[in-house]
């Protein structure tokens, strides 16, 4: 164990590997408000956003879906998901008959079976009614949406551990999915927002595309552990934390940014925890036991960022010719902040 302290003098106790040394010639010392620059922000925002998804958006967990059919919303869509021969099947969720939610419904032998005139659904489709193509890549499901851009035979998935604990976390916030990604591409807000996750976080590096920065995580009082972590995004709707130094190299954090409806997003976070440590094999033989307190971390540093999201989104919206003359105030307000 090594000790080390924070801007503010409290103690840290550092727990597990140390990190390599890095020069610190380069890095920063401005306040945190100054370093979280929005423009700089917002220009790999667009960068991001440019580029290709393939058309694909994530649904939910893989193991969430057993053989009751589940019904999803994509992009304005009502979608029905289910198991069909350990095999999952993506569909629109009304039934080509008379409308009725095949939700509501159950699966026969792998069929589809609609709840209110018994018509039997698969993957053979029915008129107009056709299976949506889908990905099940272990962890996550995926669902290609119709889309002017090129579409691709299969989602970009982020390079993952062979051997790892997972979970996955659901949250649906006020927002657009640029306002989930534009959260994590801020990370200078880490230890003022997350207090109770961060005792220290500080970034390394900036590209043009990705992240580095060096973070103390909390794991009870005094004690963290600290990791050098990189930010990238594979699709304008993914963003990844990889961890690629100290404690779990390899491990990574998926946030996938799914829009419901205008204004209404899925956040679906999937953590890929490993670790080279000899007893790596029992903890993963406990997964079941550890996935409840990794969902629960997800979730309490997802209730901050999902206000800072809705924020953000908010003061977008104020943008709009129709606007009160109050929200309007505060409009010029925040661009003359941007400005100083």
């Amino acid at each position: 164990m090594k000790k080390s302290s924070t801007d503010d003098g409290n103690i840290l106790i550092l727990l597990g590997k140390t990190l390599h040394l890095r020069s610190e010639a380069h890095i920063s010392r401005s306040p945190d408000w100054i370093l979280a620059n929005p423009k700089a922000i917002d220009r790999m925002l667009r960068r991001i956003l440019a580029k290709p998804s393939g058309g694909w958006r994530v649904v939910c967990a893989v193991a969430e879906i057993h053989h009751v059919p589940r019904r999803f919303r994509v992009e304005g869509l009502d979608i029905v998901v289910w198991r069909a021969d350990d095999k999952l099947m993506v569909a629109p969720d009304a039934c080509p008959h008379m409308g009725a939610s095949l939700s509501t419904g159950h699966v026969r032998c792998g069929r589809l079976v609609c709840p209110w005139h018994g018509l039997e659904l698969d993957r053979g489709g029915h008129g107009r009614w056709k299976v949506l193509p889908a990905f099940d890549d272990g962890v996550l499901l995926w669902v290609r949406m119709a889309t002017e851009e090129p579409t691709t035979s299969a989602p970009v998935i982020p390079a993952r551990p062979t051997q790892f604990v997972d979970a996955v976390v659901q949250m649906e916030a006020r927002c657009e999915p640029r306002d989930v990604i534009a959260n994590r591409l801020d990370p200078w807000h880490g230890v003022h927002f997350h207090g109770h996750s961060f005792a220290r976080l500080v970034v390394l590096d900036v590209a043009e595309e990705s992240i580095t920065l060096r973070v103390a995580y909390r794991v009870v009082g005094p004690f963290v552990v600290e990791v050098d972590a990189t930010f990238t995004c594979p699709d304008p709707n993914t963003i990844v934390m990889t961890i690629v130094d100290g404690e779990g190299v390899g491990s990574v954090v998926e946030t996938h940014a799914t829009a419901i409806d205008r204004g209404r997003t899925m956040v679906t976070e999937a953590t890929l925890a490993t670790s080279d440590r000899p007893g790596f094999f029992v903890v993963r033989r406990l997964n079941s036991l550890i996935r409840p307190w990794m969902r629960w971390a997800a979730e309490r540093l997802w209730r901050d960022d999902r206000e800072y999201a809705e924020r953000t989104y908010e003061l977008r919206q104020v943008q709009s010719p129709a606007v009160p003359k109050g929200a309007q105030r505060r409009k010029m307000a925040v661009s003359q902040t941007d400005e100083d």
